[in-house]
């Protein structure tokens, strides 16, 4: 399931990401491809040890645990801290799977990608091109976001990124396992729980609440791997 969080970032917090970015130095981004992604990918990153990478991505993070649309949809076990790379023009990224496993480096975890994330830095407006293709059940779906928005979609997913003809794409990548494998357990967790939030919100006093949220809970303890 695809997900849209608009304004995860706030314009302030994406226009300081911006400014912090353009100071930094950028490398091959094949660096984090696997073998036969590698073949296929032509974008430029930021250094997974850079101090701006672990600076903005503390920021994107803190933004993810106060969302509860995320917090919802993704139920997060483990997140890979955020990447971030720049498409330029002539840049693309042809169709790929995410690596199922992602090391953290400097560490000995490991990250199981069930959910990929994509975090929009630059308006649609700053270039052409540059779309995030997602092929699913109901065919392909093109996702191109507002600066601070970002998708959230299953890393099982063939997906590419169109050759960009003018400008540049910023963002920010990442993974995460959720306590929830399954896309379609945590699809029906999800609406749910959005079920639940909208009785609450419109009849707080339904003594029906307390029995689906039980629901809720005792399909999440079956379900969960924690």
């Amino acid at each position: 399931m695809l997900h849209r969080i608009s304004g995860l970032l706030s314009k302030a917090q994406v226009q300081h990401a911006r400014e912090r970015l353009a100071a930094s130095e950028w490398i091959d981004g094949r660096v984090t491809a696997g073998f036969q992604s590698a073949q296929a990918k032509h974008n430029i990153q930021l250094p997974e040890a850079s101090p701006v990478s672990h600076e903005l991505g503390d920021i994107i993070m803190t933004a993810l645990g106060t969302n509860p649309h995320f917090m919802s949809a993704a139920l997060p076990n483990k997140i890979f801290p955020p990447l971030f790379n720049c498409y330029r023009e002539g840049h693309s990224f042809g169709d790929h799977v995410d690596n199922a496993i992602r090391p953290v480096r400097g560490t000995a975890v490991k990250v199981r990608t069930d959910l990929s994330m994509t975090l929009f830095l630059s308006e649609p407006d700053e270039y052409d091109g540059g779309e995030l293709i997602m092929q699913d059940t109901y065919g392909n779906q093109s996702v191109k976001l507002e600066a601070g928005d970002l998708v959230l979609y299953p890393s099982t997913s063939l997906h590419r990124v169109e050759p960009i003809t003018r400008g540049q794409r910023i963002s920010s990548f990442f993974w995460l396992q959720s306590m929830v494998r399954s896309d379609e357990q945590r699809r029906i967790l999800f609406d749910l729980d959005q079920s639940i939030q909208g009785i609450t919100r419109d009849y707080p006093q339904d003594p029906r609440l307390v029995a689906l949220t039980g629901v809720y809970h005792n399909l999440l303890r079956q379900w969960a791997e924690c």
